[in-house]
């Protein structure tokens, strides 16, 4: 199965260069190309490619503005950001992206990056040097994706690696997300609650527009008033969760599958 790919950049000699590197790659199916963020959107959400090579510096919206307007669709493309300056990777894979081509680049460098989403992509025919182990993948309201056993957020003067499975919840604050994990240490993130439930997986759920836990931490479920919920979470009862009206039923079913 081939690998179908958009490339975005608003300068026609860079994306003529990928153009003519990946066209090398015999398993990879090119799509028209986008020189907007804006046409971006619209030919992922018309084409569904696999991947999208998306530039940093396009005017109007940026790769990364473009990045989040896609979190909108039915659909998300394994993402990789090409960009002249290497002050923007932390970001890009905040917002999901499977990898980060600094400029200039090469066609070793490019392979590197092309195994990585055949190593994710299911079904995938990899041969000789291509060789490779096909990860599983999940389903979640509808959208296939890679989900991560590690979150990258950005403490102040570094950058911290939190286990997934160490997160127990995050709620929204005033201009960024906060994460709390187990031991009680919280961290900061520009990542958003939809970004972050996505990145994620099946295991995170939003009860709330404000909040988003980690179902493996709930220890009960009770009632508040008119017809809401909060949840009490395991090692941290002093902390209740709220439970929305609407999403208390997907809450419980959830559960009752974990």
């Amino acid at each position: 199965m081939k690998l179908r790919v958009l490339i975005a950049a608003d300068e026609h000699l860079a994306r003529e260069k990928l153009i003519d590197l990946l066209s090398k790659e015999l398993d990879i199916e090119l799509l028209p190309p986008a020189s907007t963020g804006m046409e971006t959107v619209k030919l992922v959400r018309d084409f569904k490619p696999d991947a999208l090579f998306l530039d940093v510096e396009m005017s109007g919206i940026n790769g990364f503005q473009t990045a989040r307007l896609l979190h909108d669709l039915d659909f998300y493309p394994f993402l990789v950001f090409t960009s002249a300056c290497d002050q923007h990777a932390l970001e890009a894979f905040e917002v999901g992206a499977v990898d980060y081509l600094l400029k200039p680049y090469g066609e070793d460098r490019l392979r590197q990056t092309i195994s990585r989403i055949r190593e994710r992509k299911p079904g995938t025919n990899v041969q000789a040097e291509n060789d490779c182990v096909i990860d599983a993948s999940v389903q979640a309201k509808g959208r296939e994706r890679f989900i991560h056993s590690r979150l990258l957020v950005d403490a102040h003067d570094r950058i911290t690696v939190l286990d997934v499975e160490t997160i127990v919840y995050a709620v929204k604050e005033e201009k960024f997300t906060r994460i709390y994990t187990t031991g009680g240490k919280s961290y900061t993130s520009k990542q958003t609650l939809h970004e972050l439930a996505y990145r994620l997986g099946p295991a995170f759920f939003r009860p709330h527009r404000s909040y988003l836990v980690n179902l493996n931490f709930i220890m009960e479920i009770e009632p508040w008033f008119n017809g809401a919920y909060n949840a009490v979470l395991k090692f941290h009862e002093q902390i209740k969760i709220p439970v929305s009206r609407n999403e208390i039923k997907d809450m419980l079913q959830l559960l009752q599958g974990h």
